[in-house]
């Protein structure tokens, strides 16, 4: 593989990299790191991602290795882009396709007039509450879990800011957006939020980061192509301990 292209050099793991991946549909943000960490043995280094993608969305994911996952909380932080689409005329338990739909309304009276209209309130600090079929932890335990077990779930509302969003096709009951948002941000939440705005149900279908600060989807790695390099430069003793 060459090194011509400019994602590509002789890195120093232990020293610290930070890493733009792609991350796979249906893949977990712990399994492309378990993957990259895998791909540094017989190397013991920390490895960490900078922000939790869901399994079902796609897109930008940070990792860190070696010294620089000491800033990860710093790169986490920053202001996060995404795009996607929303099912109108509907709702599921977990606001998007991980579970069934369980309730559908009619969408034949919406105008995209009023679609359009309907992002103004989503637009600046907002609060929203997380999916019970979340990673957010009460009390030690993860949202998801309890959801799945079908307990009780004790939601806690959060402030998140909203700088951007925007409609940008529609097509029902498909609804395409983009969105920037804080750290924290539920874009899962804010689908569902804004179907009740229109007195009607959404679930998002699709979602991308496609933006992470200053780090952009468009420069980063496939998940095995960026592993097939660093298995290729081993041989080259170019991994530093």
């Amino acid at each position: 593989m060459s090194t011509e292209n400019s994602k590509f050099k002789d890195f120093n793991f232990a020293e610290g990299e930070l890493l733009l991946i792609n991350k796979p549909y249906k893949w977990t943000s712990f399994d492309v790191v378990g993957k990259i960490r895998n791909a540094l043995k017989p190397l013991k280094l920390k490895v960490g991602h900078a922000g939790t993608l869901d399994p079902l969305a796609t897109g930008l994911l940070i990792i860190c290795t070696g010294k620089l996952t000491k800033q990860i909380d710093t790169f986490q932080a920053e202001e996060k882009e995404y795009t996607g689409t929303m099912m109108l005329g509907a709702t599921t338990a977990s606001f998007d396709m991980e579970t069934e739909v369980d309730q559908t309304f009619d969408i034949s009276t919406i105008t995209p007039e009023q679609i359009y209209n309907a992002t103004a309130p989503f637009i600046g600090d907002i609060e929203q509450y997380p999916p019970a079929h979340s990673a957010v932890k009460i009390n030690g335990e993860r949202l998801y879990v309890k959801a799945r077990l079908g307990e009780a779930v004790e939601l806690r509302k959060r402030f998140v800011s909203v700088p951007e969003f925007e409609i940008t096709r529609v097509e029902l009951p498909e609804i395409d957006f983009r969105i920037v948002c804080s750290k924290g941000t539920y874009i899962r939440s804010l689908v569902s939020d804004f179907g009740k705005a229109l007195n009607n149900g959404a679930y998002l279908s699709k979602l991308t980061r496609t933006r992470s600060g200053n780090f952009l989807l468009s420069n980063s790695f496939e998940v095995l192509e960026l592993v097939n390099y660093i298995r290729s430069r081993k041989e080259e003793t170019k991994i530093q301990e």
